[in-house]
Protein backbone atom coordinates (compact mmCIF):
# COMPACT_ATOMS: atom_id res chain seq x y z
CA UNK A 1 0.00 0.00 0.00
CA UNK A 2 1.19 3.28 -0.93
CA UNK A 3 1.41 7.05 1.26
CA UNK A 4 -1.82 8.73 1.21
CA UNK A 5 -1.82 12.33 0.13
CA UNK A 6 -4.72 13.94 2.31
CA UNK A 7 -5.33 17.47 1.41
CA UNK A 8 -8.46 18.38 3.04
CA UNK A 9 -11.75 17.93 5.55
CA UNK A 10 -13.47 16.24 2.81
CA UNK A 11 -10.82 14.44 1.39
CA UNK A 12 -9.80 12.50 4.79
CA UNK A 13 -13.81 11.93 5.26
CA UNK A 14 -13.68 9.64 2.41
CA UNK A 15 -11.18 6.91 4.81
CA UNK A 16 -13.81 6.91 7.12
CA UNK A 17 -13.95 3.36 8.70
CA UNK A 18 -11.05 2.12 6.63
CA UNK A 19 -7.42 0.99 7.25
CA UNK A 20 -5.42 3.27 6.30
CA UNK A 21 -2.24 1.35 5.90
CA UNK A 22 1.07 0.32 7.54
CA UNK A 23 4.30 2.47 8.00
CA UNK A 24 8.23 1.09 7.26
CA UNK A 25 9.56 -0.74 9.84
CA UNK A 26 11.71 1.64 12.36
CA UNK A 27 14.99 0.29 14.26
CA UNK A 28 14.57 0.87 18.49
CA UNK A 29 18.34 1.32 19.03
CA UNK A 30 19.64 1.36 21.95
CA UNK A 31 20.89 5.23 21.65
CA UNK A 32 17.71 6.14 20.66
CA UNK A 33 16.63 4.22 24.37
CA UNK A 34 19.51 6.02 26.07
CA UNK A 35 18.89 9.88 24.23
CA UNK A 36 14.61 9.32 25.61
CA UNK A 37 16.17 8.42 28.89
CA UNK A 38 17.43 11.92 29.05
CA UNK A 39 15.31 13.66 28.27
CA UNK A 40 12.38 11.99 30.46
CA UNK A 41 14.99 11.94 33.19
CA UNK A 42 13.74 7.76 33.14
CA UNK A 43 16.76 6.35 33.72
CA UNK A 44 15.14 3.03 35.03
CA UNK A 45 18.11 0.08 34.79
CA UNK A 46 15.74 -2.10 32.15
CA UNK A 47 15.99 0.86 29.80
CA UNK A 48 19.96 1.76 29.92
CA UNK A 49 22.33 -0.97 31.69
CA UNK A 50 22.61 -3.49 28.68
CA UNK A 51 24.99 -5.64 31.08
CA UNK A 52 22.39 -5.96 34.00
CA UNK A 53 19.09 -5.96 31.85
CA UNK A 54 21.01 -9.23 29.76
CA UNK A 55 21.24 -11.23 33.12
CA UNK A 56 18.61 -9.67 35.56
CA UNK A 57 15.53 -8.76 32.74
CA UNK A 58 13.47 -11.02 31.90
CA UNK A 59 13.71 -9.58 28.04
CA UNK A 60 17.12 -10.31 28.38
CA UNK A 61 17.92 -6.70 26.96
CA UNK A 62 16.99 -3.47 27.59
CA UNK A 63 13.40 -2.76 26.20
CA UNK A 64 12.53 0.51 25.18
CA UNK A 65 10.46 2.91 27.31
CA UNK A 66 6.25 2.01 26.56
CA UNK A 67 6.48 6.21 26.11
CA UNK A 68 9.44 5.85 23.80
CA UNK A 69 6.85 3.87 21.27
CA UNK A 70 4.38 5.90 21.85
CA UNK A 71 6.30 9.04 20.95
CA UNK A 72 6.98 7.71 17.39
CA UNK A 73 3.21 7.57 16.67
CA UNK A 74 3.10 11.00 14.52
CA UNK A 75 6.53 9.67 13.28
CA UNK A 76 5.17 6.44 12.36
CA UNK A 77 1.46 7.72 11.14
CA UNK A 78 3.46 10.22 8.79
CA UNK A 79 4.80 7.36 6.64
CA UNK A 80 1.42 6.09 6.15
CA UNK A 81 -0.51 9.07 5.39
CA UNK A 82 0.71 12.69 4.47
CA UNK A 83 -2.02 15.25 5.59
CA UNK A 84 -1.26 18.64 3.61
CA UNK A 85 -2.68 22.26 3.68
CA UNK A 86 -2.25 22.32 7.02
CA UNK A 87 -2.25 25.37 9.27
CA UNK A 88 -1.54 23.15 12.29
CA UNK A 89 -1.73 19.59 13.74
CA UNK A 90 -2.29 18.60 17.07
CA UNK A 91 -1.69 15.40 19.02
CA UNK A 92 -5.26 15.89 20.98
CA UNK A 93 -6.42 12.81 22.66
CA UNK A 94 -5.08 9.41 23.82
CA UNK A 95 -8.33 7.13 24.58
CA UNK A 96 -7.36 4.12 24.88
CA UNK A 97 -4.17 2.32 24.87
CA UNK A 98 -2.86 -0.98 26.37
CA UNK A 99 1.25 -2.10 26.46
CA UNK A 100 1.13 -5.74 25.18
CA UNK A 101 4.51 -6.99 24.97
CA UNK A 102 7.73 -5.16 25.96
CA UNK A 103 10.15 -3.67 23.13
CA UNK A 104 13.52 -5.12 23.10
CA UNK A 105 16.49 -3.09 21.57
CA UNK A 106 17.22 -3.56 17.93
CA UNK A 107 13.53 -4.93 17.38
CA UNK A 108 11.84 -3.72 14.35
CA UNK A 109 8.44 -1.63 15.04
CA UNK A 110 5.48 -0.71 12.72
CA UNK A 111 2.50 1.08 12.71
CA UNK A 112 -0.77 0.06 11.15
CA UNK A 113 -3.80 2.27 11.68
CA UNK A 114 -7.57 2.69 10.95
CA UNK A 115 -9.10 5.99 10.27
CA UNK A 116 -12.17 5.07 12.84
CA UNK A 117 -13.87 8.37 12.53
CA UNK A 118 -13.83 11.57 11.06
CA UNK A 119 -15.75 15.01 13.31
CA UNK A 120 -15.84 18.69 11.65
CA UNK A 121 -15.85 20.40 14.18
CA UNK A 122 -16.08 24.08 12.24
CA UNK A 123 -13.45 23.24 10.05
CA UNK A 124 -11.14 21.28 12.37
CA UNK A 125 -11.37 17.29 11.47
CA UNK A 126 -10.99 15.16 14.72
CA UNK A 127 -9.23 12.16 13.46
CA UNK A 128 -9.85 9.37 15.77
CA UNK A 129 -7.31 5.93 14.89
CA UNK A 130 -7.01 2.75 15.36
CA UNK A 131 -3.44 2.32 15.99
CA UNK A 132 -1.27 -0.91 16.68
CA UNK A 133 2.42 -1.33 16.77
CA UNK A 134 3.75 -4.40 15.47
CA UNK A 135 7.07 -5.83 16.63
CA UNK A 136 8.66 -7.97 13.82
CA UNK A 137 8.63 -11.74 13.65
CA UNK A 138 6.45 -11.19 17.39
CA UNK A 139 2.75 -12.58 17.12
CA UNK A 140 1.53 -9.75 19.91
CA UNK A 141 2.07 -6.64 19.13
CA UNK A 142 3.90 -3.89 21.19
CA UNK A 143 0.38 -1.80 21.99
CA UNK A 144 -2.65 -1.12 20.56
CA UNK A 145 -5.24 2.11 21.09
CA UNK A 146 -7.19 4.92 20.05
CA UNK A 147 -5.78 8.34 19.24
CA UNK A 148 -7.41 11.26 17.90
CA UNK A 149 -5.30 13.70 16.08
CA UNK A 150 -7.17 17.48 15.28
CA UNK A 151 -6.72 19.20 12.17
CA UNK A 152 -6.38 22.37 11.07
CA UNK A 153 -6.76 22.69 7.29
CA UNK A 154 -5.89 25.81 5.59
CA UNK A 155 -9.56 27.69 3.92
Amino acid sequence: MSKLTIKSLEELEQYEGTEMGISDYHTITQTQINLFADATLDHQWIHVDAERAATESPFGSTIAHGYLTVSLLPYLWSQIASIENLKMQVNYEIESLRFNQAVAVNSDVRLRAKLLSVKNLRGIAKARLEVTLEIKDSKKPAYTGIITFLYHFNG
